[in-house]
């Protein structure tokens, strides 16, 4: 048994409805599939998925409070106002900024860009900027991607005559800011279509009000922000993104150009994990270690060699940023597992001065996949007396619904269910974490520390073609929302398992047989799985389907993320010269060590675990349930075939069975006599009379083609039947032996039932053995 790494929660599409849409729309039955798992219903719904259109945008109009901000926006160009760009220094907010850059650029407008700087200003709208802005002549501030929490700063804008339009995308607080107006889709009673745009989507929607169509030319921008944002990549966000990769890939923007080149990327057919794994971590990282103005001259920059140069710029500062994210997650590890143990907190709240508030967000990730809590992430300023920091969650915990409740303690603070961004004073971070880890007591279940892997479907090996594959990129771009699919593959059998990488830390498998198809895995950083199944184990594997392209070829693989074995494992490390090295590292937990002869331990160079070794006078005191789903060892061979039968038959079926079976004798292959070999032997003995077996036994031996061991085996019988004495070596027959049969002889039902012993458990194939041991642990049905 080999228990998966995660919980996997299996999507049931309806079967109807796939075999429905595979007919109607003739794709492959696993596509159909695909589509009903993502809600897709009708012939229309599916198509508009598979085949993205310009027609599928929204009327901007739709969208509370954009008819009032287009027409303030128009006046002020109309009447050369000037205008201030006020934006945010992530991925989203640079790409939002650069959006509303080009909307008024081309509608003559005067205007320029502010984003404020993360270390000195804070997230979002502040008074001082608003007020600098009065002063240098703006009337009109127009936010983008940030300002729906800017209560207090909308109102100093509407004190000193400075019109406020807020467009952001971020979940609304219970009081709105009292701004000229707010464009946002999640704000209350706002009726359009689709509420989960990016910041850089709005400002989109308000380029295609602004402009009277959706502005096409500017979708390489809008894909980055979109993808960079984690926002759901579908209905709009689907098409910004889909068409947006296409426009990106095939960029005219210089900037745009220099960022590929310097992200390795540019003339290639880009991906949206290659936007959101290579162009957002660049475009994010000068707004974590300093400022973000960079990001939008670099992207509305026309001029080759400084585009070159701010790009450069960029991938030096994101490897920077790199080395300080692993320093911190370095350090945060260590303060949990010395100070926060994960099985005594819920949730994970750390802090600590010096941190880099920039970085902080990657780094409660980082320790989201490595302990899976809900995890925030502060640094401390001692001089504010502030705690700034970043929150993500897990499956199960809405962070922003539950920091709502310690508004008390949280002046600023805003987010989504999964990820939330906070100010509070150091002095309350303490009663933040208790708070928090009691509301996570009454809402989270042991089961929900267990990492969920979401997987679309089953399907059978056969299922899995090249042109199955490529009609899978059709459902392209994936991300959250639409997932890459996870596909699950149950009970093939291993046709080839190997570790493969410089270090041997990759998984490299193959599965299936000449009975069905043959599928192509790679585990990347699963190479110790290795030696947790046997190369006869039926494997369920989960992963996501690849095209793998080698050398001319082409044919699917997959990108194994988990893998499980359902029925208890025979490992045979029968005459392996290390079995004592590769048993150590099982876990304590889990393994129930036997031997029958404590001596076996110093043999197998196990010393160390005598403690954890149960010996043959104790096996048959343990309780029943003692050994259920556990990794049991055997290091020796048991005395006794029946009893150990017997014993086997009452445990119930283990999760792994590690057969070592060492011995120091071995009786299987030594000459077993019969009864025409004693019947000779007592016939030498009865005309010799006497015969000294130490002198001359092993001569006889030799003459007549037996062992030496055979020979005093013999004798020993026959002492014991009382046919012969023995004084020191030498042998006399008994004139008048009771007649007896060979069985009776202690020495003889040894010899034969260790024979059988070792013919049944340490001789035997590997086949032979599994299926002894499966008959005897699995239950027995009641008569």
């Amino acid at each position: 048994m080999l228990e998966p790494r995660t919980r996997w929660e299996i999507q049931k599409p309806s079967e109807e409805k796939a075999k429905w849409l595979s007919q109607e729309l003739d794709i492959p039955l696993l596509i159909a599939n695909l589509l009903a798992v993502r809600g897709i219903e009708t012939i229309e719904e599916a198509q508009a998925f598979l085949k993205i259109d310009i027609d599928q945008f929204h009327d901007p109009f739709l969208m509370d409070g954009m008819k009032e901000s287009v027409e303030r926006i128009h006046k002020a160009v109309e009447s050369q106002e000037k205008i201030l760009i006020f934006g945010d220094y992530d991925a989203d907010g640079v790409s939002s900024t650069t959006v509303m850059y080009y909307a008024l650029k081309e509608l003559g407008a005067d205007f320029d860009y502010y984003i404020p700087n993360r270390f000195t200003e804070g997230y979002g709208p502040n008074e001082p900027a608003l007020r600098k802005a009065k002063e240098e002549g703006y009337s009109l501030v127009v936010t983008v991607d940030t300002g729906i929490s800017a209560v207090h700063e909308a109102a100093v804008a509407k004190k000193i005559g400075l019109d406020f339009i807020i467009t952001d995308h971020h979940e609304a607080p219970p009081v709105l800011p009292d701004a000229y107006s707010i464009i946002n889709p999640k704000k209350p009673g706002c009726t359009y279509p689709f509420s989960g745009l990016a910041g850089v989507g709005v400002a989109f929607k308000v380029a295609h009000a602004l402009h009277g169509k959706p502005p096409m030319h500017l979708l390489d921008y809008a894909c980055i922000g979109t993808i960079a944002d984690l926002v759901p990549l579908i209905d709009e966000n689907r098409v910004i993104a889909k068409m947006g990769i296409e426009a990106l890939s095939k960029t005219d923007k210089i900037g745009l150009q220099e960022l590929l080149k310097a992200a390795g990327l540019y003339d290639k057919e880009l991906s949206a994990e290659d936007v959101g794994f290579a162009i957002g971590p660049r475009v994010n990282a000068a707004g974590r270690l300093g400022s973000a103005m960079p990001v939008v001259e670099l992207f509305t920059s026309s001029d080759r060699e400084e585009s070159a140069m701010l790009a450069q710029e960029l991938d030096s500062v994101n490897k920077e940023r790199q080395g300080i994210v692993n320093e911190i997650t370095k350090e945060a590890i260590a303060m949990v597992e010395e100070q926060f143990p994960p099985e005594h907190n819920e949730v994970l709240v750390l802090a600590k001065e010096g941190w880099n508030p920039g970085v902080i967000g990657i780094v409660a990730s980082r320790l989201v996949e490595k302990f899976y809590r809900p995890t925030i992430v502060l640094c401390l300023d001692p001089e504010k007396e502030t705690a700034k920091g970043s929150a993500r969650s897990i499956k199960g915990f809405d962070m922003f619904e539950n920091l709502s409740e310690s508004r008390d303690i949280l002046p600023h603070f805003g987010g989504h269910p999964m990820a939330a961004g906070m100010t509070l004073s150091m002095h309350d971070v303490n009663e933040l974490r208790n708070r928090l880890i009691k509301q996570a007591k009454t809402c989270l279940t042991q089961e929900d520390f267990l990492p969920v892997t979401s997987i679309d479907l089953t399907a059978a090996l056969d299922e899995i073609s090249l042109e199955t594959v490529e009609m899978l990129s059709t459902l392209a771009p994936f991300g959250v929302g639409n997932p890459s699919p996870r596909i699950l593959i149950e009970e093939v059998p291993i046709r080839e398992m190997k570790k493969i990488g410089s270090q041997s830390n990759h998984l490299k498998l193959q599965v299936g047989n000449g009975e069905m198809s043959v599928l192509d895995c790679i585990g990347f950083q699963k190479g110790s799985l290795l030696d947790e199944m046997t190369p006869y184990s039926l494997l369920s594997l989960v992963g996501q389907i690849q095209l793998n392209e080698w050398n001319g070829y082409r044919k699917p693989q997959l990108l194994l993320e988990d893998l499980s074995v359902s029925h208890f494992q025979l490992f045979d490390y029968r005459g392996l010269k290390d079995a004592g090295k590769r048993l150590i590292g099982l876990p304590d937990s889990k393994t129930c060590y036997i031997a029958f002869d404590k001596s076996t331990l110093q043999e197998l160079g196990m010393e160390s675990l005598a403690s954890q070794t149960i010996g043959e006078d104790e096996l048959f005191l343990q309780p029943k349930d003692a050994f259920q789903d556990k990794y049991i060892v055997f290091l020796d061979v048991p005395t006794s075939l029946s009893r150990f039968s017997e014993w086997l038959e009452t445990i119930g079926e283990p999760a792994r069975i590690y057969a070592v079976f060492h011995q120091s004798t071995e009786h299987f292959f030594t000459t077993l006599p019969n009864r025409d070999h004693f019947k000779w032997f007592y016939a030498f003995l009865a005309k010799r009379k006497t015969f000294n077996v130490r002198k001359d036994g092993a001569e006889l031996a030799k003459w007549k083609g037996w062992s030496k061991e055979t020979i005093d085996f013999m004798s020993k019988v026959f002492f014991e039947l009382e046919f012969v004495t023995i004084d020191n070596g030498v042998i006399s027959i008994n004139s008048k032996p009771s007649k007896r049969e060979l069985d009776s002889s202690e020495t003889y039902q040894k010899k034969f039932e260790q024979a059988d012993i070792e013919n049944q458990l340490v001789y035997s194939s590997y086949h032979s053995l599994k299926s002894w041991f499966t008959q005897q642990t699995r239950p027995k049905a009641s008569l």
